[in-house]
Formats: structure tokens, C-alpha cells, sequence
């Protein structure tokens, strides 16, 4: 799909480092440029960098509408496409599990999804994040193979086994509605659980070597869910320095003295905190303790969380959380800010806050409402 042809907005304010500020600005070939091309008149309108979404799995309801009724990859992504574009996100890290949970969270369907990705050719810039739970050990050549096939270049570690109840030979809560999403009988999928649960004592070293290799590959890694200042410490040694999604203020500011980035989730901006009674997300922010805000389960929050903060920090870094604090994290420098020779990856706004267009390395993703009307003018 071509590019749009030379452009010179006008009349908008344009989101900079320091905050909005009245000037044109103008995109040539897919990138920023300095100067030149038609001219639109964009008075009443904002322009912001494009939203860079670190870790979604909202993807996941446009691979199966419904349970078992899981459509093509390449069906689902071209859905997903449409809601980045009307969210503003231009560039989205789907974060794909790898666990025992089967089904859409299986090694084969991640598989599935990374070639199906690598086919895609989506406006919006699509990438691969595997979170993977840390006792399937047994899977880790194969993860490391996909890994290096896919061009997979962000891992995520995470244990969501119910130890707890595993160990007591309780039977977890909600596990015959895991096994049936699965497609296995309860009892397959409760020894499923007690066999990974036995791993326990082989998993710090086989996660170490795992851990090294893809280091070594210069693959980025991070932790999911960190609960205490020791659990950060843990996977720092690993490698994995990102701090997604601290459940205390403890392991936030672990993370942060550490010069870990940590990254939290905007629906618990947008709700006014956890859904599940974990520490909020503003309190992490007020406190200076959060460099990335990512869509978790809901694409549209990212833009809404930005606005709701921007009324108490301001646009500038309230934006920031979203597009170029991320950018930062991952060692994008092409994006994430408004500067002569980046990505023409743009976000525009209606007076309202509303995502009326968005243009991803100068294409158009989302256009609609009075701005519609006036590019096509």
C-alpha cells in the first residue's frame, strides 16, 4: 500500500517534548519531513505521536469471537488492524502466551500466530511479545527455536501455576472451565498442572540457561507480575529487566532503584485501579515509578488513560507514558516523538480527545468524522 502523497498540515497544535505548540508540520515518503506538500488546514485538531503499545492480548477475541470458534490468524489480524488504527495504536507488541493453558495460550497456537504475522501485511507495526510461564522447562528448545524462527525479539517470564492449592491437593478454582477452553478432560488438565507444579526444584537453573541463550541473542526480556522486591531481584539476574505489571508498590520501587523500566496497565488507569485488588497504577505514576502505560486487555484505553492523566501532569508527559516511554524501553529511536527523519507515525485528536485519524509510517490506518472530510476535501 503507497504511502500518502507529501503533506504539510496546518493550524494544528503538535505535541513536542515540552507540550503543544501551533506550527506545521509536514510528511514526505513515510517519514517526518522539513517541509513541503500539500497543504491541509488542521485548526481545532492535535496531532500527537503515534501510540506504541508494549503488551496486548486484547488481540485474542479476534482469533476466537467466541469460545472454540477460533477463526484464522490472518483473518483475526486484519480485525485487530481496524481497532489499532481507531485506538491510535501505530505500533503493537501482541503479547501471545505460552503456556499450559492450552488452546490460543499453547506453544502450537503461538507458532501458528508468529507465521501468520510474518505473512501479514498490516498498516499498523506488528510484533510478537512470547510470555512464558516459567515451569513448562520441557518446552524451552522448542520456545527458543520459535524464538529465533520468527525473529521474536521481547520475552516475558511468568508463573501463573495455583502452587498454592497444588501443593495442599486441592483441586484450583476454575479449573473445568480452563480444561474445557483447553479442549481437555478436568482430570488431563489437573495433571497437567501437578506435573509442571513437580518441576519446582529444576526450574532456576533451566530457566538460567534459557534465560542466557536468548540474551546472548540480544532478545529483551522482563518479568510479569512481580509481587516483592525479591521477585524483581530474581529475574534482573536473569536478564530480564522490564517490570511488567507490579502487583506492590514494593516491587515498583525495586524496579526503579534499580534502573528497571516498569511498565503498567491503562485499564487501571482508565477503571481507577487493579480489578483485582493490586496496587493502581496512579499511585505508581504519581509517584514517579512508571515509564510505560500498555493496553493489556483493552486497545481503546491507552488514548483515554492519557487523557484522564494529561488534567493532572499535562499532555506532554501523560502522552509520553504512551508512545515514547515505551519506545524507549524497547530501543525503538524512530518513533514515539514528533522530529524531522522519525516515522511519520501520527495520531490526530478532535477537540473532544476523540482518535479521528491515525497514520502509521505515512499511511493511513484510521481515518473518520470531520477530519475524513477534510483530508479527502
Amino acid at each position: 500500500m503507497p504511502d500518502l502523497p507529501p503533506l504539510r498540515f496546518t493550524g494544528a497544535e503538535v505535541l513536542l517534548p515540552d507540550g503543544f505548540a501551533r506550527e506545521a508540520l509536514s510528511l514526505a515518503d513515510g517519514r517526518i519531513a522539513g517541509g513541503g506538500g500539500r497543504e491541509i488546514d488542521l485548526t481545532g485538531w492535535r496531532i500527537l505521536p503515534g501510540i506504541v503499545d508494549l503488551h496486548g492480548d486484547g488481540f485474542e477475541r479476534h482469533m476466537a469471537p467466541r469460545r472454540g470458534a477460533v477463526d484464522t490468524p490472518a483473518a483475526g489480524l486484519a480485525g485487530l488492524d481496524a481497532e489499532c488504527g481507531a485506538a491510535g495504536i501505530t505500533t503493537a507488541m501482541l503479547a501471545q502466551f505460552w503456556s499450559w493453558e492450552g488452546g490460543m495460550r499453547g506453544p502450537d497456537f503461538a507458532a501458528t500466530l508468529a507465521e501468520a504475522l510474518q505473512d501479514a501485511d498490516t498498516l499498523t507495526d506488528m510484533h510478537l511479545q512470547l510470555r512464558v510461564e516459567t515451569h513448562m522447562i520441557d518446552t524451552f528448545p522448542a520456545m527458543q527455536a520459535l524464538v529465533a524462527r520468527a525473529g521474536i525479539g521481547y520475552v516475558v517470564w511468568n508463573d501463573h501455576l495455583p502452587h498454592r492449592q497444588l501443593a495442599a491437593g486441592k483441586r484450583p478454582p476454575g479449573l473445568t472451565g480452563q480444561a474445557l477452553k483447553a479442549g481437555r478432560a478436568p482430570e488431563a488438565h489437573e495433571r497437567i498442572l501437578h506435573a509442571l507444579h513437580a518441576n519446582g526444584p529444576l526450574v532456576p537453573e533451566a530457566l538460567a540457561g534459557a534465560a542466557r541463550e536468548l540474551a546472548a541473542r540480544g532478545i529483551r526480556m522482563g518479568s510479569h507480575d512481580d509481587q516483592t522486591g525479591a521477585d524483581r531481584a530474581k529475574f534482573r539476574v536473569l536478564g530480564a529487566d522490564i517490570c511488567e505489571f507490579p502487583e506492590t508498590l514494593e516491587a515498583a520501587e525495586a524496579a526503579k532503584q534499580a534502573g528497571d523500566p516498569v511498565i503498567m496497565g491503562a485499564p487501571n488507569v482508565v477503571r481507577g485501579g487493579s480489578h483485582s485488588g493490586k496496587v493502581a497504577a496512579e499511585r505508581l505514576i504519581g509517584a514517579g515509578l512508571v515509564d510505560a502505560l500498555v493496553s493489556d486487555y483493552h486497545y481503546p484505553t491507552l488514548a483515554r488513560a492519557a487523557h484522564r492523566l494529561s488534567t493532572r501532569y499535562g499532555w506532554a508527559r501523560a502522552w509520553d507514558l504512551v508512545s515514547g516511554g515505551p519506545a524507549r524501553i524497547i530501543g525503538w529511536k524512530d518513533r514515539g516523538r514528533i522530529a524531522e527523519g522519525l516515522r511519520a507515525d501520527l495520531v490526530i485528536l478532535d477537540a473532544s480527545g476523540r482518535v479521528e485519524g491515525t497514520i502509521v509510517a505515512g499511511r493511513v490506518s484510521h481515518l473518520s468524522g470531520a477530519l475524513a472530510a477534510r483530508m479527502l476535501g
